[in-house]
């Protein structure tokens, strides 16, 4: 059965997949590199998480464009990336990727509990499976928020000049595109805009808790998806360069 707005849903589908890829990635570099052995394991298996989000969100692609996966992951250009900005950004210091976890976690997790009662069901199905999973990640950095919020003087300015930077890139992720707007209509994906209330209202709650200043900047950088910065293009050469050196290699 072909279903409805297949177009419009093969597209949301890369939209999910490229920010769980690009972020696993992102994260995927601090391996080796954690501030604690402890925590050098846990932020890894994040990473190795939202890499497996992304291959099932590109399965459920492949399903219906018949595009395979790895030539989606490995043989795309920047431009043809559709994932946020704030995904890609270097990851600074340890509170930045701490910091642009959060941000995202709350998202993901009001994003996952809508698209868990979508129309379509393969879509639903992998939402649920998903979103069990990012509980433990939303409490994993919501606790280092909090940790380095109110720890010392150094972590607190740190935490604030994250939260500064990363607020505004944050904003992209409810920006409605039009592929949203057409599945919407047939209950198949949420409107993010429709999110973005509540994300703004937990993610505030908890950030002044932390003792941490929200910024009054609510305008994103971009609203399109196909807008990337340098970042993305030298990120894509770390990760595709074997794939592109041994196209026909079969691993």
């Amino acid at each position: 059965m072909t279903p409805p707005h297949q177009i419009s849903l093969a597209q949301k589908l890369l939209f999910l997949a490229d920010d769980e890829l690009i972020l696993a990635h992102r994260n995927s570099e601090w391996t080796g590199h954690g501030p604690i052995l402890e925590e050098d394991i846990a932020f890894t298996n994040i990473a190795l998480d939202e890499m497996g989000h992304a291959a099932t969100w590109h399965r459920l692609r492949q399903e219906l464009t018949g595009e395979d996966v790895d030539t989606a992951v490995f043989f795309r250009d920047a431009a043809a990336y559709r994932n946020v900005q704030l995904v890609e950004l270097p990851n600074g210091d340890w509170a930045f990727s701490m910091l642009r976890q959060y941000l995202f976690d709350v998202y993901e997790m009001l994003h996952l509990a809508q698209l868990a009662g979508s129309s379509y069901r393969p879509l639903a199905e992998a939402a649920a499976k998903i979103r069990i999973e990012e509980i433990y990640h939303l409490r994993h950095t919501a606790a280092w928020v909090t940790r380095l919020g109110l720890g010392t003087a150094e972590s607190n300015t740190r935490m604030q000049a994250a939260l500064d930077n990363l607020w505004p890139y944050a904003q992209q992720l409810f920006v409605d595109t039009p592929e949203d707007e057409e599945l919407a209509e047939g209950d198949t994906a949420v409107l993010p805009s429709s999110l973005h209330r509540e994300w703004q209202h937990l993610t505030t709650t908890h950030l002044t808790e932390a003792d941490l200043t929200i910024p009054t900047t609510n305008t994103p950088p971009t609203t399109n998806r196909d807008h990337h910065t340098d970042h993305l293009t030298h990120l894509l050469a770390e990760m595709q360069s074997v794939a592109r050196q041994y196209p026909t290699a079969v691993w």
